[in-house]
């Protein structure tokens, strides 16, 4: 099958790539010529684990193209995907202008029956609204379709190739026909393709994003109950993921949920509530709650110090708003170099993929390690503020040799108890006794 994908941002690279991957013909499109170039010559423009040998090979083999031409690349293509950003506006609202304006494009250039899938993470009602962008500049017949994508960055290679379900919302009978023969490669083992109605489909992508930014945010209030009254997160996060009815995914403490998803959907679908007189007061909480526990570490930090930092210098491992990505969208880690070199600390730090976003935000603002025992050189103490494997088991006595003071601010709960207090560590961490 012939494919377009509009937008090679992630969602789009990840999805064209892995739609070449089983066989389909497919033309990615982007405005930005630079990073066209850069696709057409080979070089991979996210980091995402086990993509960039699918790109090369079905670069390849001619499955993949890469063209800033919108016309070349839908003209025998049968699925338009749009993949467009939508960005939240200053009230919460996601920014349409990119989808609407490519689907009022694509109106003056088709010829022929297309059918045009929103994979864009959008509010409900967009299907429509595309369908009459569309539609006020081209009278022949076409489909419009709802494929929300429910990758997790870091494992969106697996997620996309061995779905646990795919979710399609659409009216026609022709396009959903194309949309079964499009996705069957994926759902081999019997992974259910779901199909239902265009709005509700709109709304199932923001349902499950701000359910798990729930579940999340509940964990991290608990965390904070557990301190107060000397209990331990983990055991409480054991006792209750146990249960079958809550299960044990999403229930670890830390310091706040970031990236290019959570918040961004939790906040649209607070916004879209609103339209509709509907006052969201789980959400409207979960963002309250979220916001603070990206600085959460701060007050310890500020204690423990006797609520003195200037001149302070901390190491912070982890900059990424998770591992496994160079994403830093709403990273915790830059909350907290935002209070730290507030208060007069200065800041070394040091993540394996995702230094060059960080500087390309905060600038010359901190200092970047070549690795993660450099960043520690000098430091009063190190906060750990993404949980990356190379961090779980490191060397202590080279944690020791590089900072001042063995202080540890845990932001991701990686070590146990019983092992930094062996090695004779002051340790905060989140929902757990602090070790001194």
């Amino acid at each position: 099958m012939k494919i377009a994908v509009i937008g090679t941002g992630y969602v789009g690279l990840v999805s064209g790539t892995c739609f070449a991957e089983t066989g389909n013909h497919v033309t990615c499109v982007d405005i930005d010529e630079n990073k066209v170039n850069s696709l057409k010559g080979g070089k991979i423009t996210i980091y995402e684990p086990g993509l960039e040998k699918l790109f090369e090979r079905n670069l390849k083999e001619g499955r993949l193209h890469f063209t800033t031409n919108i016309e070349d690349a839908i003209k025998e293509a049968k699925i338009i995907f749009l993949a467009l950003p939508t960005p939240p506006g200053e009230d919460g609202s996601a920014d349409l202008s990119y989808v609407l304006g490519v689907a009022e494009h694509l109106g003056k250039i088709m010829t022929e029956y297309k059918v045009i899938v929103d994979k864009s993470t959008v509010p409900v009602g967009t299907a429509e609204k595309v369908h009459n962008a569309v539609a006020a500049n081209y009278s022949g017949e076409f489909d419009i379709v709802s494929n929300p994508e429910f990758l997790r960055e870091g494992v969106a290679v697996d997620d996309f190739m061995k779905p646990d379900r795919v979710v399609v919302g659409c009216s026609s009978e022709r396009a959903k026909k194309l949309m079964d023969e499009l996705y069957a490669p994926f759902v081999r083992q019997g992974n259910p393709v779901i199909f239902m109605d265009e709005k509700s489909a709109e709304l199932t992508k923001y349902a499950a994003n701000s359910f798990l930014a729930t579940k999340i945010t509940f964990m991290n209030e608990i965390a904070r109950v557990c301190e107060l009254v000397g209990a331990d997160v983990d055991k409480v996060r054991k006792g209750i993921g146990t249960d079958t009815r809550i299960g044990n995914r999403f229930l670890f403490p830390g310091i706040g949920y970031g990236g290019s998803c959570f918040p961004k959907d939790v906040k649209a679908l607070v916004r879209s509530s609103a339209e509709v007189d509907y006052d969201f007061k789980i959400l409207n909480a979960v963002e309250e709650v979220n916001e603070s526990q990206k600085t959460y570490l701060i007050p310890k930090v500020k204690r423990h110090f006797n609520d003195s930092l200037a001149g302070k210098h901390f190491a912070i491992w982890g900059l990424a708003f998770k591992p496994n990505t160079d994403d830093i969208r709403e990273a915790p880690a830059l909350y907290l170099i935002e209070e730290l070199t507030k208060a007069g600390a200065t800041v070394t730090a040091f993540d394996p993929e995702a230094m060059a976003n960080v500087k390309g935000v905060v600038g010359d603002k901190i200092t970047y390690a070549d690795d993660m025992y450099a960043a520690l050189e000098g430091a009063d103490a190190l906060i750990i503020a993404t949980e990356w494997a190379e961090f779980r088991n490191p060397n202590f006595e080279r944690i020791t040799n590089g900072l001042k003071n063995k202080t540890i601010f845990d932001g991701r709960n990686l070590f146990s108890l019983e092992k930094v207090a062996n090695e004779g560590y002051t340790y905060y961490s989140i929902g757990r006794e602090t070790i001194k």
